[in-house]
């Protein structure tokens, strides 16, 4: 008896992405994975440059559309999470700073039934990166280390836009963060189920804020309040 296919839904958030949704459309579409299928579920945070325009002109390659006011990254995840039909979700940005076609990898200690959740690091392994900038990194390391500190992970990129969860893992988190203060308190609260966490290197092309980068100094705060919030009091 041939066993199912593993249904991955890859959620992608999007915030005013009309020049690059189409080609992170495409580009989930093009993956080929042995054992599983992909359902690709957008969710509009209530873009004003066209990318619902853009959305719509794609059809049939969005399984799953979902337009909403705008609130945030983890606001858009919560309603993608819930909509959802998968066995797998994976979390997928819209700006093409992470690679599609880096699916295999990630989902490979899913589908060897040796991991729930799959967590990307842009500082492991020998994949290339996009130099971009210096604070940002020095940041992002001091914010996994704090997070490790409560959590007692060992991640080396926590704030690294690409992870991948079991269904019945994520379904069982509660995403109260809007913004950029997912990442932490998601995985806070998945490091408490205690389920098995891999980490799988990845590459990273990073955008400049010229070329449309969202995040700033604010959620940088913000992640520390998350991390004490969502690793503390739960």
């Amino acid at each position: 008896m041939t066993s199912s296919p593993l249904k991955v839904s890859v959620v992608i958030p999007a915030y005013n992405e009309a020049k690059t949704i189409d080609s992170v459309v495409a580009a989930v579409r093009a993956v080929k994975v042995p054992g599983a299928v992909f359902e690709v579920v957008v969710v509009d945070d209530g873009s004003t440059d066209g990318t619902r325009e853009a959305c719509e002109a794609l059809g049939s390659a969005i399984d799953i559309y979902e337009r909403q006011p705008n609130q945030g990254k983890g606001a858009a995840l919560r309603t993608g999470f819930g909509l959802a039909t998968g066995d797998v979700v994976l979390v997928q940005d819209a700006d093409l700073e992470y690679d599609p076609a880096e699916y295999p990898k990630l989902l490979a200690p899913i589908l060897a039934d040796k991991a729930d959740v799959v967590i990307g690091s842009r500082f492991a392994g020998s994949d290339p990166h996009r130099v971009v900038y210096f604070w940002h990194m020095v940041g992002n390391r001091f914010l996994t280390l704090l997070s490790n500190f409560f959590s007692d992970l060992n991640l080396t990129d926590m704030e690294c836009g690409y992870k991948v969860f079991r269904a019945e893992v994520i379904k069982q988190v509660r995403i109260t963060e809007n913004r950029f203060g997912f990442e932490p308190e998601v995985v806070a609260k998945v490091a408490k189920q205690k389920v098995r966490i891999y980490e799988v290197g990845v590459s990273y092309h990073g955008r400049t804020y010229a070329e449309g980068k969202k995040i700033g100094v604010k959620d940088g705060f913000r992640a520390l309040y998350a991390i004490a919030k969502h690793n503390l009091l739960g």
